[in-house]
């Protein structure tokens, strides 16, 4: 073989070389189109944008109570003072009533929600002229009664509920006048009068 041959024999041969590497090349970028950009991947399904559709349900927020006094009759308490849900009320005793003072914030009026204030508030078996507001640290209005401010309690899932009644020793179902509710003393059998005391035994209305 001639040189001039084998010079021709060797640019074939880079020619076929340079073909096949574009070829790969090729082929290898189509690869990696299918694997980041396929609509299989990128395009979402039916189901999927049918989820994405459905607005987030929102989180049910706390009931904060009508505005507005009643109230009720409790086995155990006699006449209670209930919002116009029927949720029992209670007054606090670290509070004061003259003047009317709330002692009531952070955590602790967390668990014992204070009764806010409105325009109107309805009233039903309870004298308007006991019924006032008083301005808390926060700078919001809650209703007193009788000079007590008024609280809701968080652990009384239902109207009715008279779990507050009691605790710490300082917190008590209020009455139609703003003191701790307490049942009416029994007779003893065979006598017409009322020897005096009540059921709570507490130290008297806290005044």
């Amino acid at each position: 073989m001639t040189a001039h041959a084998r010079r021709t024999a060797r640019i074939g041969l880079f020619a076929v070389g340079g073909a096949v590497a574009l070829a790969l090349t090729a082929t290898g970028c189509g690869a990696g189109d299918s694997s980041y950009g396929g609509s299989d991947k990128s395009t979402p399904g039916p189901q999927q944008e049918q989820r994405q559709e459905q607005p987030k349900e929102q989180p049910q927020q706390p009931d904060a109570g009508a505005a507005g006094l009643t109230t009720a009759q409790d086995p155990k308490l006699g006449t209670v003072v209930t919002d116009t849900k029927g949720f029992t009320l209670y007054r606090f005793d670290k509070d004061t009533a003259k003047p009317s003072a709330s002692h009531c914030e952070g955590d602790c009026a967390a668990a014992w929600p204070p009764v806010t204030a409105a325009d109107q508030v309805s009233l039903k078996g309870v004298d308007k002229s006991l019924v006032a507001t008083v301005t808390r640290a926060d700078g919001s209005k809650q209703l007193t009664l009788g000079g007590w401010p008024l609280y809701r309690f968080a652990k009384d899932a239902k109207p009715g509920d008279t779990k507050g009644q009691g605790v710490g020793g300082t917190w008590f179902a209020a009455g139609p006048q703003g003191k701790k509710a307490q049942a009416p003393a029994k007779a003893p059998a065979g006598d017409s009068g009322s020897t005096g005391g009540t059921s709570g035994g507490t130290g008297g209305y806290g005044y």
